[in-house]
């Protein structure tokens, strides 16, 4: 397997209860900082000595691992198991690992941590991210502490039971949250055209969209228009598609989002999911993004506060393009030296001195290519292909950027101009399109 190195001890040690990770006992608090890629959290976590980056997802109950780049990563005490949730397959094979040493900043602690091997190597959604992603950490990271996160700053507030911060209750709303096989749930209500109904949704960082509602479980669903079929993600057991649209309003509390965009997961993507009793959907960082949160597991409480991102427009990718990273190349250009050495060239006359005042530097650049394309897109109209290497985007080279800057480009505005500079079969080539949102928000006649 390329992209998982890890080096497997079986031993027959004492399994001890797990506990979660715990800040020192000398510790009040501890902050992390985080990267912020579309509208997903990535946090640094040491395992076992080895530095590692995962995505934090409070949709998930255990802590996956499912690669570990060139590093070279020992895991205790290991069996086999089978994983399953959405997507179209039923089960992945992988394995569980036990009495493993995790460590967050530099007091957050387990020494005792359970982490879920997924050797399914195309699980791995570094490339949809630009960034190296080892794997994801779930309920352990907010089962014990209050948690606060901090879109604005990027940072995230680890803090102690019984320390002496006080919530600002005057600043935040609270809610009460559930938490239900290791996982929170919260009541919210959902307007879909033009009544109102509560239902339980789970609180979900690692989706990045605003807003998941299951059709199957809801009474009455109906689709608003115009609404589209998308590819809207990957799961544990493949890719996930259905459909997007508007609805007309969300309340959360004393909170209200008007015409937020909604995914619409199909039958068979949910046919192997078990859902929590009564469980309508999900609602995503890019809503959630919008406040500065408090999650308080141990107290069963959701704090919100609004930011500066909370007025945001929903947009979605309005140009129909997947855009993934296929790694980095190295790029050759010419820069000018500060402070010249001089050279000598023989000449008719005899030598001419001169400088050497150019020189070549050679740098590591990303490379990004068209992975998928939606039928009808803006850009599928304008004769985009999967495959298409992209060079520049409005006549900015595609390798001085980061993917998340190409996806926010996509989705920045309806009648934006986008022009892109592709290779393709060996030849560049050119194409311009305008964004358009295919899901402009319309009421049902």
């Amino acid at each position: 397997m390329k992209s998982l190195l890890i080096l497997l001890v079986l031993t027959l040690s004492y399994v001890r209860a797990q506990d979660g990770l715990l800040l020192d006992q000398n510790t009040k608090k501890e902050t992390i900082s985080f990267q912020l890629i579309n509208n997903l959290i990535f946090i640094p976590i040491t395992v076992n000595g080895v530095e590692l980056t995962f995505l934090l997802d409070t949709g998930v109950a255990e802590t996956l691992l499912f690669s570990v780049g060139d590093s070279e990563l020992v895991l205790q005490d290991t069996e086999r198991v089978k994983f399953s949730g959405l997507g179209g397959a039923v089960e992945i094979e992988g394995l569980k690992s036990v009495n493993n040493k995790v460590q967050i900043g530099s007091t957050f602690a387990d020494s005792n941590h359970t982490i879920f091997v997924i050797l399914d190597e195309e699980f791995n959604f570094s490339s949809h991210v630009g960034i190296p992603v080892n794997g994801i950490i779930g309920y352990p990271f907010f089962r014990n502490h209050q948690v606060k996160i901090d879109y604005q700053a990027k940072k995230i507030t680890v803090y102690r039971k019984h320390s002496n911060y006080k919530i600002p209750r005057k600043s935040f709303a609270e809610l009460d949250i559930t938490i239900e096989s290791n996982k929170p749930y919260v009541m919210a209500g959902v307007e879909q055209v033009a009544f109102r109904q509560d239902s339980k949704l789970l609180l979900d960082l690692g989706n990045s969209d605003p807003l998941w509602l299951f059709p199957e479980v809801i009474d009455g669903f109906q689709y608003n228009r115009p609404n589209i079929d998308d590819f809207l993600g990957r799961g544990f057991n493949g890719d996930i598609y259905g459909k997007r649209s508007r609805i007309h309003r969300l309340y959360l509390d004393r909170f209200t989002f008007e015409k937020p965009l909604a995914a619409h997961p199909d039958a068979e993507s949910v046919r192997h999911l078990t859902l929590v009793p009564g469980r309508k959907g999900s609602i995503g960082n890019d809503l959630l993004r919008r406040f500065t949160l408090i999650f308080d597991y141990p107290m069963n409480k959701l704090y919100l506060k609004k930011n500066r991102f909370y007025y945001d427009p929903f947009h979605l990718n309005m140009s129909g393009l997947e855009v993934k990273h296929d790694g980095m190349t190295w790029s050759q250009e010419l820069v000018k030296v500060e402070n010249p050495s001089p050279r000598h060239s023989e000449t008719a006359g005899g030598y001419a001195a001169a400088t050497n005042e150019f020189r070549y530097k050679f740098t590591l650049k990303p490379e990004y290519s068209v992975a998928g394309i939606r039928a009808g897109s803006p850009a599928s109209l304008a004769g985009l292909r999967k495959g298409d290497k992209l060079m520049k985007l409005n006549n900015r080279n595609t390798a001085e950027m980061k993917l998340d800057h190409i996806m926010q480009l996509l989705k920045s505005e309806p009648g934006k101009k986008i022009t892109v500079e592709i290779i393709r079969e060996d030849k560049f080539q050119k194409f311009t399109f305008f964004l358009e949102d295919p899901v402009p928000y319309t009421d049902i006649q």
